[in-house]
């Protein structure tokens, strides 16, 4: 049985949602009468990984106070509070005392469809020190944003559109706490800065995932996510 543990990025504002996160964090978003961070609980608990960070921000006390431990959901929950915006990557930078040497992270916002444990698995087998994964998107479900290259990440942008990036970032990455160097200390960073430095050092693996994802921040993506949980009951 692979060790893992993952962090859940979910201390962003969620201003795409407009009104449905006044007063509330993007993460307590009701879907079918339960909060999208417990769909993403039983997720990771289903693909192995009981050993959770929540990076919390805005509005994060509620989540800390509905979740507590997360015993009730089969989890073992600790948090990292964030008392300015960090950043993705900012945000890890906080969490590094409670981060293992290595660990996934996971947006806020995601629901995906990852073998958790192949993942991890490849990522031992080479000696890199971070992991994408990546579904061959073809601006289908958002715009396509990365290359790959054999087993490697050779470009990533949000902002730089290339005919070759037919690829999108997945949602689930892997880290070696090395990594978290690279992240300045107590400022706003984010993954898309990070994400560049390791493709240019060679040290981003790219991992191919099949099966498309789902995401919660912004109204269309909420309602295909809810539709989505319809159709599995």
């Amino acid at each position: 049985m692979i060790d893992m543990q993952a962090a859940i990025l979910a201390g962003g504002l969620a201003t795409r949602l407009g009104n449905l996160t006044k007063g509330q964090s993007k993460s307590m978003v009701r879907i079918l009468g339960k909060p999208f961070l417990e769909y993403q609980l039983e997720l990771l608990r289903k693909g192995g990984i009981k050993d959770i960070i929540l990076c919390i921000g805005h509005m994060g006390e509620q989540i800390e106070r509905h979740f507590r431990n997360g015993r009730e959901y089969g989890v073992n929950i600790k948090y990292s509070l964030e008392d300015k915006l960090l950043g993705t990557a900012g945000a890890l930078k906080k969490a590094e005392p409670l981060l293992n040497n290595t660990f996934f992270t996971m947006y806020g916002d995601s629901y995906l469809f990852l073998d958790f444990p192949a993942a991890m698995r490849y990522f031992n087998s080479q000696s890199k020190l971070a992991l994408m994964t990546v579904y061959k998107n073809y601006d289908r479900y958002d715009r396509s944003n990365t290359v790959v290259e054999g087993n490697l990440v050779k470009k990533f942008s949000k902002k730089e559109r290339t005919e070759d990036m037919v690829y999108i970032e997945y949602g689930a990455n892997i880290f070696k706490k090395e990594a978290l160097k690279m992240i300045p200390e107590n400022q706003f960073y984010s993954l898309d800065d990070l994400f560049p430095r390791l493709i240019e050092m060679e040290e981003l693996l790219a991992f191919g995932v099949r099966e498309r994802f789902y995401e919660v921040g912004s109204p269309q993506g909420l309602r295909e996510f809810e539709e989505y949980m319809k159709g599995t009951e």
